[in-house]
């Protein structure tokens, strides 16, 4: 890989390290800490989420205008304060909330540049790239689980003393090492202008196709997060200790970085395109959640979760990939901010949904729902092309 992305993949780390001392504990700080139900602390991760999917779509758009450099120190600079007076001021529910929103603002307007960038600095890298990104992501989610015994053995909240240092020590990493990319932005905009005056179906018929593949990509993500919200919780009423949750993610994010040659190997094996990749994907999710109705021990959980890493390994990295070659030139940023503000809303919808069904019915009614809506975004994933079609009808028409 090209230095640039080692670059990348060290910031994206260090990113999500920190931000893995603190998700997999909000609900529960919420809850136990500060007093609120499953309802009112997922109205709290909803905001946050929300947030998100502002700051990533402004994200996108200043990556094209901007460039990376100016973008990504913006936002981390709002995530790094946020952080900070979230570490002095968590005993308040109001406060606790606003502080995440903020935070989760700036990690919003981060996502999409990032995706963007690596694109643009490794275009001939196909899907290498964002896969590297991936991957570094769960490095992060390993280092940051795994951290959480050691860091909360004093206090519980001292996770957010070991948030605000990592955000503030990548706000000096990108300082450092991303000013080589002040001008980096999308490709120019002038050629895509022309286009669109000469082909505006080009532009519509790629919307509708990223449109078919987010809402897949929505509905993974509104289950995904229920491991983060409410299985959480869940566990704890179990009587299974916090850090055999931890020990979950650790174990997710482990194998995501070391399965990675398997995973490529059985792409290759089966000649999966990008579509039969995120198909397998979904099945493999689904069959994670119809697992979770029958986990009452640690090991259950613990199958269910190795289920569920192998679907997302199919899917996580397929998607900004998709959105990258659907990109128009010039629109790299916004096509990779409407992407990640997709992920981000699944992440504001999940667990506010997701409480309430457990609040007022059950867990396993939950688990069973969002494996059904797995099975039911099959055919987003096998039709999201079709767009794409009438596309070159027009070409060859015009």
């Amino acid at each position: 890989m090209p230095k640039s992305i080692w670059i990348l993949i060290i910031a994206t780390t260090i990113n999500i390290t920190g931000a893995s001392f603190l998700w997999p504990l909000n609900a529960i700080i919420m809850t136990q800490m500060l007093g609120q139900t499953l309802t009112a602390s997922g109205f709290v991760l909803m905001i946050n989420a929300g947030a998100g999917v502002l700051g990533s779509l402004i994200g996108g758009r200043l990556f094209d205008r901007l460039g990376a450099y100016k973008t990504i120190l913006i936002g981390s600079s709002m995530s790094a304060l946020s952080a900070v007076l979230l570490a002095n001021f968590f005993e308040s529910y109001i406060l606790y909330g606003f502080f995440l929103a903020f935070m989760g603002f700036g990690s919003g307007m981060m996502a999409p540049s990032m995706y963007a960038l690596a694109g643009s600095l490794w275009p001939e890298g196909g899907r290498k790239p964002f896969n590297a990104i991936y991957v570094a992501q769960n490095v992060g989610v390993s280092l940051g689980t795994a951290l959480i015994g050691v860091i909360t053995l004093v206090r519980l909240t001292d996770v957010f003393i070991a948030n605000a240092a990592m955000h503030a020590f990548l706000l000096v990493y990108i300082a450092v090492f991303f000013r080589k990319w002040r001008g980096t932005a999308g490709r120019t905009a002038d050629f895509d202008v022309e286009v669109k005056k000469k082909q505006p179906f080009r532009f519509q018929y790629r919307v509708h196709a990223l449109l078919l593949i987010c809402g897949a990509f929505l509905i993974s993500w509104i289950g995904y997060t229920q491991w983060q919200a409410n299985v959480s919780v869940h566990i704890q009423d179990l009587g299974i200790s916090l850090s055999y949750y931890s020990l979950l993610w650790t174990i997710n994010g482990l194998l995501i970085v070391f399965a990675q040659p398997l995973i490529s190997w059985v792409i290759k094996r089966c000649k999966l395109t990008i579509k039969g990749q995120m198909t397998v994907g979904m099945i493999i999710f689904a069959l994670s959640y119809l697992v979770l109705t029958q986990a009452g021990v640690f090991s259950i959980f613990l199958v269910a979760m190795l289920i569920l890493t192998l679907g997302e390994m199919f899917v996580w990295p397929a998607v900004p990939t998709i959105a990258s070659q659907l990109a128009p030139q010039g629109k790299e940023g916004a096509y990779q901010g409407i992407v990640n503000s997709i992920s981000t809303g699944g992440r504001m919808i999940g667990p506010l949904l997701g409480g309430l069904i457990v609040d007022y019915y059950s867990i396993q009614l939950l688990f069973l729902l969002i494996s059904a809506m797995l099975i039911a975004t099959i055919p987003l994933v096998r039709l999201y092309d079709r767009p794409l079609e009438k596309e070159k009808m027009h070409k060859q028409s015009a």
